[in-house]
């Protein structure tokens, strides 16, 4: 991986993650309590109640997402980033740029379900 390849990739996880702690803090908001006096009617409570699942739930995939852009953030600048952990082969440049997180290429991902 060139040295150019390279800041690219870490300038996208900054991008990434800066727009994940954004998205972290207004799901933060969206999952606060509902107060029990709140004067809806008994169906949009129940809306409101499934709604902040579903929030709770994409907070959940955002806050792993947080945490694997850190941790591709903190080896980026290691000769072994880029390389699939599973066949040690390198993994495309256009993956790490859409996935800069990547510790699998393709074909080991799809062997692993992931």
């Amino acid at each position: 991986m060139s040295p150019q390849e390279r800041a690219d990739i870490k300038s996208k996880i900054i991008n990434d993650l800066n727009f994940v702690k954004k998205e972290i803090a207004d799901l933060q908001e969206k999952t606060a309590p509902i107060a029990p006096d709140c004067s809806l009617g008994r169906l949009t409570r129940q809306e409101m109640i499934q709604e902040q699942q579903v929030s709770e739930h994409a907070l959940h995939e955002a806050e792993i997402r947080l945490n694997k852009l850190t941790f591709a953030f903190s080896k980026v600048d290691k000769e072994s980033f880029g390389e699939c952990m599973e066949c040690e082969e390198d993994i495309p440049l256009a993956r790490l740029m859409l996935v800069p997180e990547s510790v699998y290429c393709m074909e080991c991902a799809r062997e692993k379900s992931l």
